[in-house]
């Protein structure tokens, strides 16, 4: 029998609306062009250094200040952010993130004194953990287990093509138009991924049973601290070179400014193969490949001093070393394995774990050249920080094994 209404027309039937298929590199895109904005300014502050200390009229040591704010930025927003925003949708809190980065950024861009320019640079750091942490989840949701290791690296390709890309095209813009042009691009790609995210990604609902309390309890995993400072100590050898790599461009190997800005991208460019390498072997043995990309850093950080006499030598050199680059990749997918129920909180801190080894490394080059080893050494330090991350990763697949023991153990 057929339901009418008042008049001779049938009632339409009732169509569930259909679901629209979500397209994970469309996805994956968004949020690279988000990772893009984040490398872009994250590195092109150091570029644009002496453009923003001339117009507010200070000294570049002062300046330099700018950059650990938002370092300081990263460390303390990626956390407080993951924990207070558990119970938010994480395309709702990609969206926000986004959003609020493109904000602090148009705000460093008209900063009228150097105080509030140093406030907004901090603020534009506090989405930058976060964000890579829930992109990584998000990314890894949409594909199969045995893929999430190259869906992760591909979320993080938009950080390293920022060095190749991104930070001259900054750069270029600093110089010839204005420095606050830079950050305001950096604003315009984050925007372009807030939309993108908006359109594409999939209207998830809150992760159920999360809270902020839950996302603490990663605190108490002991695997969790270790993977943490593999990276915090490990990564930081990279960084130890990379401050001083114009610096000892400049007065060491006498380069150019032509073969200075070409071997900054031919790191970008290592960067960029060692994560997508990683991804895939992320995928294929997790804990041998975390194993071979430190070596990889501590052999290709001890080459570093012995290159540095011809461009050439230095260039190839410095690709190795950017191909350690992986070990994000790597140990944030180890995260997604030991953090249990405190994923997002878990992703965040991988980056705050960077920022850590970001400041860690520059600061003991910085001890040893201070010391009168010369700019070489930097090569040696960063090795040193390699080998200690290292030794942290060994004790945590140590302590993996003993756990499992100890289960087979109790179930015997």
């Amino acid at each position: 029998m057929t339901t009418t209404t008042g008049d001779t027309n049938p009632l339409p039937p009732q169509v569930e609306p259909k679901a629209v298929p979500v397209k994970p590199g469309i996805v994956i895109l968004a949020m690279a062009m988000g990772g893009f904005a984040i490398g872009t300014t994250e590195f092109a502050s150091m570029s644009l250094l002496p453009y923003f200390a001339n117009a507010y009229g200070i000294d570049e040591p002062r300046a330099g200040h700018a950059i650990s704010a938002y370092a300081l930025g990263v460390v303390i927003g990626s956390p407080i952010i993951a924990a207070l925003a558990a119970k938010v949708s994480r395309r709702i809190l990609l969206m926000a993130l986004m959003a609020i980065f493109a904000t602090a950024n148009v705000a460093s861009a008209v900063a009228p004194s150097y105080d509030l320019f140093v406030f907004f640079r901090f603020l534009s750091g506090t989405p930058h953990g976060a964000f890579f942490g829930v992109a990584a989840l998000v990314a890894a949701s949409l594909v199969p287990r045995e893929k999430r290791g190259k869906a992760v690296a591909s979320t993080m390709l938009g950080l390293t093509i920022a060095t190749i890309l991104g930070v001259p095209a900054a750069t270029v813009v600093g110089e010839y138009i204005g420095w606050r042009w830079g950050f305001a691009i950096v604003a315009f790609f984050a925007l372009l991924s807030v939309t993108m995210v908006g359109v594409f990604a999939p209207r998830d609902k809150p992760v159920e049973g999360a809270s902020p309390l839950k996302e603490l309890s990663a605190l108490k995993s002991g695997q969790v601290w270790l993977t943490l400072a593999t990276g915090a100590v490990g990564f930081g050898g990279m960084f130890a070179v990379y401050a001083y790599l114009t610096a000892t461009l400049q007065q060491v190997t006498l380069a150019n400014s032509f073969q200075i800005s070409l071997v900054l991208a031919i790191f970008g460019v290592g960067a960029t193969i060692g994560a997508l390498v990683a991804g895939w072997a992320a995928d294929k043995a997790l804990v041998p490949s975390t194993y071979l990309v430190i070596l990889w850093s501590i052999v290709a950080l001890l080459l570093f001093p012995a290159s540095v006499g011809n461009v050439w030598a230095v260039a190839g050199v410095v690709f190795l070393i950017g191909c350690g680059g992986g070990l994000s990749t790597l140990l944030q997918t180890r995260l997604m394995d030991v953090a249990e129920d405190a994923q997002t909180l878990a992703a965040a801190l991988n980056h705050s774990a960077f920022n850590f080894a970001n400041a860690l490394g520059p600061f003991l080059s910085g001890l040893a050249i201070a010391a009168g080893y010369g700019l070489p050494s930097i090569g040696y330090v960063g090795a040193a920080l390699a080998f200690g991350g290292l030794v942290i990763w060994a004790i945590s697949v140590a302590n993996d094994k003993r756990l499992v023991r100890r289960m087979q153990a109790c179930e015997a």
